[in-house]
Order: C-alpha cells, then structure tokens, then sequence
C-alpha cells in the first residue's frame, strides 16, 4: 500500500509542480525564443504547454497503475458478493429493501 501512496504523492506534486515551473520559466523568459514572440501567442503557448505537462503526468500515473501486480491486491470476497447481488437485484428490475426511496410508489 505504501507504493501506491507514494507513486500517487509523487504524481500529485508534479501536476502541481510542472505547470508553475513552465508558467514561470516563460514569464522570466528562460524558455529560448519566449521573448521574441506576441504577448497573445506568449499567453496561449504557456497555457497549452502547463496544462499537457499535467496531462503527460496523468498518463503516466495511469501507465504505472496498470503495471501494477494484479496478484498483489487481494479483493474482499463479501464486498465482492454483495456488489455482485446488487448487480443482479437492480438489473432483473427489482429493488432491494435496503433502498426504500427506489421502492415503486402505488
């Protein structure tokens, strides 16, 4: 479980991190070329480059959760039976009685 904590943290301060680092390496103009273009163009190409340094972070969160081992995480056999009896009780129609909201009113 500490790995995945870890690997989630890790994650979360370079969304945090990576955008604020592209966003102030173009306002001090340490990015080559940033100071010869437009204020407009300056603004829109800071902005695309931040928001997909956050979305290469995801994507590579997502690639190390799926290389995670799946014999490693072992699912609760009761919560696995009851969401599978839940599964079968609201798609044959019916309406447990747990749920007395969702009971069809007559």
């Amino acid at each position: 479980m500490g790995g995945v904590m870890q690997k989630f943290l890790v994650a979360s301060m370079f969304m945090g991190i990576l955008p604020i680092a592209i966003l102030y390496g173009f306002n001090n103009d340490l990015v080559p070329g940033s100071a010869t273009l437009s204020p407009h163009s300056l603004t829109l190409l800071r902005g695309f480059l931040a928001v997909l340094s956050v979305n290469v972070v995801i994507v590579f969160y997502i690639c190390l959760a799926l290389k995670e081992p799946v014999d490693k995480h072992k699912s609760d056999a009761s919560f696995v039976a009851e969401a599978k009896d839940s599964v079968k009780t609201f798609t044959s129609g019916g309406v447990p009685s747990t749920y007395p909201a969702l009971k069809k009113q007559e």
